[in-house]
């Protein structure tokens, strides 16, 4: 029996309907726009709780000193500002005197975040520290606001640690080298809007079969997996469809937490991903892909084939959305050999849903 290779740069027919006819300008919106007439998130089985690590807010770049800008993330508004020190500092956005979103019209006063309404002014914990009209603090707002957001800044991202019941961070966030490396390019960063669920975009990554049905794969990819208390990491290898024949791949990824991940691509131009990946309510999150290759790839003999591997990687995240953007989460789903380890991911991936009242030390340990 033959078996023909498919052109990797081909949509196959299960996303072909979909994509096959957008112009640039459409495909571009359509990332982003929101799909109408969806179920809701309880009707998908999206109404679960969100998982606690770290999680992308901005790139670095995206938020100078001085600068207040409002977020929405995990379902709450959230203001976000550099102070005049750099450092950037993160709070739920309603002030508690009368409930003004901060994000709007707030501004940066030293390293606090002055409310646009009465000028009221809180430091990075929630504290107010000034009522300029006032003699006195309210003894409530002395003290830091109940829900905090830690915040740190690597790989040119600034990253916030979101937890339900307030734990501090249990890991840190892990630094890559590339991201920094002056012999690596900028971040040639897409944006995309995902209506769907963390936990169903995740489990993509060990899911062998869809690379071959969705993305045209030449074939249904080996894997070698690791699994550790607080992370997961993979190798697949792939022969790519391309024109000139099958190309020999390598997929490498990372994931610290349901938070951050990277991957490393190789076969046909070397590529770094650092996927940003932020739920803003239970059936939405945002994602924005940064790229970095090697300088001497991306602007010498081969950059069309550097340029190339970063426009299969976008059409492969276009081809899942269509079936995120309408995705159910089953509980108990019907899996079969050549599936991957789906259920050995959902098992790893459960630590980071909290059981109420269980304590930092269970979650910990568990």
């Amino acid at each position: 029996m033959t078996t023909e290779t498919t052109d990797a740069r081909t949509p196959p027919v299960a996303v072909w309907q979909v994509l096959e006819r957008m112009s640039r300008e459409e495909l571009l919106a359509w990332r982003t726009a929101e799909v109408k007439g969806r179920p809701s998130a309880a009707e998908r089985n999206l109404d679960m709780p969100y998982p606690f690590g770290w999680y992308p807010a901005l790139l670095s770049a995206e938020l100078a000193i001085g600068e207040v800008r409002p977020l929405r993330y995990f379902g709450t508004d959230l203001v976000i500002w550099r102070g005049e020190d750099g450092q950037v500092r993160m709070l739920d956005a309603y002030c508690r005197h009368l409930g003004a979103h901060m994000g709007h019209g707030g501004k940066v006063n030293g390293n606090n975040i002055e409310c646009p309404f009465h000028a009221w002014q809180y430091n990075g914990e929630g504290v107010v520290e000034h009522i300029p009209y006032s003699r006195t603090i309210p003894p409530q707002v002395k003290r830091p606001c109940p829900t905090q957001w830690p915040v740190t800044e690597a790989n040119r991202w600034i990253w916030f640690w979101y937890h339900p019941e307030g734990i501090a961070p249990l890991w840190e966030v892990e630094h890559v080298p590339e991201a920094t490396d002056p012999a690596w390019t900028d971040y040639d960063v897409f944006e995309w809007n995902v209506w769907g669920n963390l936990q169903n975009m995740a489990e993509n990554g060990v899911d062998a079969a869809h690379f071959k049905y969705i993305h045209g794969a030449a074939n249904v990819p080996e894997y070698e997996f690791s699994w550790d208390h607080f992370w997961r990491s993979a190798r697949l290898f792939v022969r790519l469809g391309t024109p000139q024949g099958e190309v020999n791949g390598e997929i490498a990824y990372k994931n610290i937490g349901p938070g951050q991940s990277y991957t490393r691509f190789t076969g046909i131009s070397e590529t770094l991903l650092i996927a940003c990946i932020t739920p803003v309510d239970k059936d939405h999150c945002v994602a924005r892909f940064c790229f970095t290759q090697p300088k001497a790839q991306a602007a010498g003999p081969r950059a069309g084939a550097a340029r190339a591997i970063i426009k299969d990687i976008c059409k492969q995240f276009d081809q899942d959305k269509v079936v995120w953007d309408r995705q159910r989460y089953l509980e108990k789903p019907l899996v079969c050999a050549g599936d991957g380890p789906i259920a050995q991911f959902r098992q790893w991936y459960a630590k980071f849903y909290v059981t109420p009242g269980a304590g930092p030390a269970a979650m910990a340990a568990e």
